[in-house]
């Protein structure tokens, strides 16, 4: 979530690059220690103690959290690692609104329905927008215990506030939160397990953002992101209506199809105007249908020259604050569409494909599974593993290398191995 403060403050997104399968890291070897540590880490808790206990923290929390705490010195590998697989705009898209997490999303909304309607009511978010917030974040709760994508957070965090000069003072604050967080009985260590970097839950929250967003929703006297979504979900809302200010009644845009001559200067992504004046300009929806809110003033955007163009409004930038990514925005709202029993996009990216389908997907970790390529399960998925598998099917057989688990993967499959 973005900080207040320089240009340089970090973002959900950079923290995140390693904590979960939205990237997969790559193999950077970690320091023996910490690079720039100029004090042991003994040293270095004895003298943080002081400004835990001037922040209000008790001095039983801090001795009972830090005292015996080894840092985790791994983040450091993680926090400078590269991507290890670079994805096209549709196939990220592809990989995030897939068939698992609209059927699943679907289901779960379902099963919530009451929760739902209690968020909507107090916090005026659109139901589907948070349940894709939760699908994007932690795959519906799938993955916020899984240890291939989460670690325990107290030693990450306090390595980082010892050992990361670069921005220390981040890190110290947010060790500092979650010892707030533990000291108000919110949270116990050995269950705040989370990213790298800290973000925790359904809904992938930093320790600031559990402090100042957190709602105990579900009324047992404490807030916390894991256990019953209830908390966690109707934290998102709150971010977004608070920090994004989420405008209640307005969609997040359209698909839109550009006339032919369209002056592309136009779609810069920056000039707004109301529907209606596009529409004078020839701009229609991409679906043939009618503008819902003529008035509405919206900007036009073409993320990859001769794909699918988007009219995006307010609501489409307040995802901006939860992670200032566009692909991380679109992939939102595009589940929330499709949550909500919409169609796929019209217009198709140049070299896509479609979204392979669940059956599709189970049977890539079948067949993957089958030739010896470990893909974790065969749910349909795609996570880490899977990724994996892909990438060393395609590197024997001689495919591009982009662990992308999609149509031409399953078609040389069905080939055989």
């Amino acid at each position: 979530m973005r900080r207040a403060g320089s240009p340089t403050a970090l973002t959900r997104r950079t923290l995140l690059t390693a904590g979960t399968a939205t990237f997969l890291a790559g193999s950077v070897p970690a320091p023996a220690a910490a690079q720039s540590a100029s004090t042991s880490f003994d040293q270095w808790r004895a003298s943080f103690k002081a400004r835990a206990l001037r922040r209000g923290i008790s001095e039983a929390t801090y001795d009972r959290v830090m005292n015996g705490l080894k840092p985790d010195t791994g983040v450091y590998a993680l926090q400078r690692a590269q991507p290890e697989f670079q994805e096209a705009l549709w196939q990220y898209l592809n990989r995030r609104v897939s068939d698992w997490r609209i059927i699943t999303g679907q289901q779960r909304a379902a099963e919530q329905k009451a929760l739902l309607d209690r968020i909507e009511r107090d916090y005026r978010v659109d139901r589907f927008i948070v349940m894709a917030v939760w699908g994007i974040e932690s795959s519906y709760g799938e993955v916020i215990d899984n240890p291939k994508y989460m670690r325990p957070v107290l030693p990450a965090l306090a390595a980082l506030a010892w050992g990361e000069p670069r921005r220390r003072a981040y890190w110290e604050q947010e060790l500092l939160n979650a010892l707030v967080i533990v000291d108000r009985g919110w949270g116990d260590p050995p269950q705040m397990i989370g990213s790298w970097a800290g973000a925790m839950g359904h809904t992938q929250w930093m320790p600031e953002v559990w402090l100042n967003m957190g709602v105990d929703f579900d009324r047992d006297g404490r807030i916390s992101p894991f256990g019953r979504p209830d908390d966690a979900l109707a934290g998102a809302a709150r971010y977004l209506l608070q920090r994004g200010r989420y405008q209640q009644g307005e969609s997040w845009g359209c698909e839109v199809r550009l006339p032919a001559g369209f002056n592309a200067r136009l779609a810069d992504g920056k000039t707004y105007r109301s529907y209606a004046q596009w529409s004078e300009l020839g701009v229609t929806r991409a679906d043939g249908t009618a503008f819902a809110a003529p008035a509405h003033q919206v900007r036009l955007t073409v993320p990859v020259a001769g794909g699918p163009a988007f009219a995006i409004g307010r609501n489409f930038q307040s995802i901006y604050s939860y992670n200032p990514a566009f692909s991380y925005a679109l992939a939102i709202v595009h589940l929330a569409d499709r949550l909500r029993g919409n169609g796929p996009f019209v217009q198709r990216f140049p070299g896509s494909e479609r979204t392979p389908t669940l059956a599709e997907v189970q049977e890539i970790q079948r067949r993957l599974t089958a030739l010896g390529f470990d893909t974790d399960g065969t749910d349909g998925r795609v996570g880490r593993d899977t990724m994996r598998a892909v990438a060393a099917f395609q590197r024997k057989v001689g495919l591009e290398v982009d662990g992308y688990a999609g149509l031409k993967v399953l078609a040389r499959l069905r080939q055989g191995g």
